[in-house]
C-alpha cells in the first residue's frame, strides 16, 4: 500500500511577514503575531510541530495601549539578590527599549513549552521604519503583492523606500508627459 505525499514542502516553508506597529493596540497586535509565530494560519498546524513564519515588526515606538495602561503598567525584573526588584514604568520603557514591550506581550501569548524560545527567535522588532539587512528577505512590498518595475533584489530596501521611489518616478513621468503635451 502506497501513500501519496502532497506539496508539504511549500506548506512547511517559512515566509517573512512585515507588520507596521504604528497606532496599533499592543494586545491585539501581539495576539496576531503569536498566531503567525505558532503557524496557526497554516492548514498543516500541529501544536507539537514548529511550523510558524518569521515576523518583522517596524515602528515599535508608535505602538499604543488602551485605557490608562500607559500610566499604570509596570515592567518588573529581579536581580535575584535580596531587595533586587526593579520596576520600570511603561513610558520609561517605551523611551529606552520599545522592542522589549512587544516581545514580552507576544511571549505571554505563546504556549509555555519548549518551542517558545525558538518561536521568539523568529520575531524581529525595529523601533523605526528601517529594517536593515533583514528587510531584503521580504518580497511582498506592496499591499496588492506586486513589485515596482525597477525592483532590484540585491539592494536593501524597505516598503517605505520602495513606495517613495515609485512616487518620485511617477511624478517625474507625469511632469515629463505634461510638458510634452
Amino acid at each position: 500500500m502506497s501513500q501519496a505525499v502532497g506539496n508539504t514542502a511549500l506548506a512547511y516553508a517559512r515566509v517573512w511577514h512585515h507588520v507596521d506597529a504604528s497606532d496599533r493596540v499592543l494586545g491585539k497586535l501581539a495576539e496576531r503575531i503569536a498566531l503567525v509565530l505558532m503557524g496557526k494560519h497554516k492548514p498543516i498546524y500541529d501544536p507539537g510541530v514548529d511550523c510558524g513564519d518569521y515576523i518583522i515588526v517596524t515602528n515599535s515606538k508608535k505602538v499604543k495601549v488602551s485605557g490608562r495602561k500607559d500610566e499604570q503598567l509596570l515592567f518588573r525584573k529581579h536581580t535575584m539578590y535580596p531587595g533586587g526588584l526593579k520596576e520600570t514604568p511603561y513610558k520609561d520603557m517605551m523611551d529606552k527599549n520599545p522592542d522589549h514591550i512587544i516581545r514580552q506581550a507576544v511571549s505571554g501569548m505563546l504556549p509555555k513549552n519548549k518551542l517558545r524560545d525558538r518561536r521568539l527567535e523568529r520575531l524581529k522588532i525595529f523601533p523605526g521604519p528601517h529594517m536593515g539587512k533583514v528587510g531584503a528577505n521580504i518580497l511582498k512590498s506592496w499591499d496588492d503583492g506586486t513589485l515596482p518595475p525597477d525592483y532590484d533584489p540585491h539592494k536593501i530596501s524597505t516598503s517605505e523606500t520602495l513606495k517613495e521611489n515609485w512616487r518620485e518616478k511617477y511624478r517625474a513621468a507625469a511632469a515629463g508627459s505634461s510638458s510634452n503635451a
